[in-house]
């Protein structure tokens, strides 16, 4: 059978499904599979290999780290999705990749408290509003926070169970936020699976740069999943899952130790402040 012939076969295969939009998905995926196959010249031995590779990524997934979104985000599928639904929403606060270490259910915390729970790293001190696009605060907005250790760990990579460096508030009457948490440090993705072997082979660096992840949602208002990245870190220019954005850098100011805390707290060694306002577009 001739290579278009089959492609249409396979194509027209589809016409009988009845949600319409897993018919454009599945014809479009068929199409551009094939077209691949064809601009590539794909060997057996190639594609056995693709498939051993997914099977290899599909055995190393667990309930605390799925590959496959490791794979979309060194591919920049994950930030590509973030930019097509992304358009349009004027001067609302930029999106980036949810990455693969969300928690339902974080511990909640009360405005000023400390989402470190135990993990170990230096003391930031985090502050904004959250607002609409017209600058009119958005109370009890509820933010989640998380983030890596100072060794680059996250809490589910541990295997105590233990929830730490992760917690949700709610912002105030004028939409305020503010939150102890810790100064973020640059850190690999997980490099010993599939998709690390995947970057090896490419000459690609492991390391994403320093971040703080947000999730922000209210009634009324399209949910935002976002970072901060430190300002002048080294790795901001080759962030392996490519979710820099330059709205989304801020300096994290440094304070010597013995400097007095916004909030009182006795600190003993150097810690860093930063601010961050969200601004949420309409649904």
């Amino acid at each position: 059978m001739p290579e278009q012939e089959l492609t249409d076969k396979v194509v027209a295969s589809f016409d009988t499904a009845k949600d319409e939009r897993f018919r454009e998905l599945m014809q479009a995926l068929v199409r551009h599979a094939h077209a691949f196959v064809r601009e590539t010249g794909l060997t057996d031995e190639e594609w056995g290999a693709a498939i051993e590779f997914l099977t290899a990524a599909g055995h190393i997934t667990t309930d605390t780290r799925q590959e496959f979104v490791l794979l979309s985000d060194v591919l920049g599928i994950s930030m590509l999705t973030v930019a097509v639904n992304e358009p349009g929403l004027g001067e609302s606060t930029q999106s980036t990749v949810l990455g693969p270490f969300f928690v339902q259910d974080s511990p909640r915390i009360e405005l000023g408290g400390d989402i470190a729970g135990g993990a170990t790293g230096e003391p930031s001190w985090v502050t904004g509003r959250v607002t609409d696009t017209h600058g009119n605060p958005v109370a009890g907005a509820r933010v989640e926070v998380w983030e890596a250790d100072d060794d680059g760990m996250y809490d589910v990579q541990y295997d105590d169970g233990a929830l730490a460096g992760r917690a949700h508030l709610f912002t105030d009457g004028e939409g305020g936020c503010r939150f102890w948490g810790l100064t973020p440090t640059p850190y690999p993705i997980p490099d010993d699976g599939p998709v690390g072997r995947l970057l090896h082979h490419a000459g690609r660096s492991p390391m994403r740069a320093p971040h703080l992840h947000f999730k922000v949602t209210a009634p009324g208002f399209r949910p935002l999943v976002t970072h901060i990245f430190v300002a002048g870190d080294p790795w901001l220019d080759s962030d392996s899952v490519f979710g820099v954005k330059e709205s989304l850098i801020r300096p994290f100011d440094r304070h010597r130790a013995g400097t007095p805390t916004p909030d009182g707290r006795p600190l003993e060694g150097p810690w860093t402040s930063t601010t961050f306002d969200i601004v949420l577009g309409k649904e």
